[in-house]
């Protein structure tokens, strides 16, 4: 579920998946520019949002350092 990623809501979590970004270990991998393309490809409010944590954040859920995630993401303001 991407949308456990800070940022991430289920609009941004279903544009991803029709890209083929399923898991957090696809998210960990995509580069913060990658996700950014594809949120300008979007249009509308996505292209405002700033994807450079998630790829971190993902790397975190997909190694199941949840107290992490959760530690940092108390630290983040929608994401960043």
């Amino acid at each position: 579920d991407l949308t456990k990623v800070e940022g991430i809501g289920p609009q941004v979590a279903e544009l991803l998946n029709n890209v083929g970004v399923l898991s957090f270990r696809q998210l960990a991998a995509t580069s913060p520019d990658q996700i950014k393309a594809i949120l300008d490809q979007s249009g509308g409010m996505m292209v405002n949002m700033n994807p450079s944590t998630w790829p971190d954040q993902a790397q975190l859920a997909a190694a199941g350092e949840w107290g992490k995630l959760k530690e940092w993401q108390d630290e983040l303001d929608g994401g960043v």
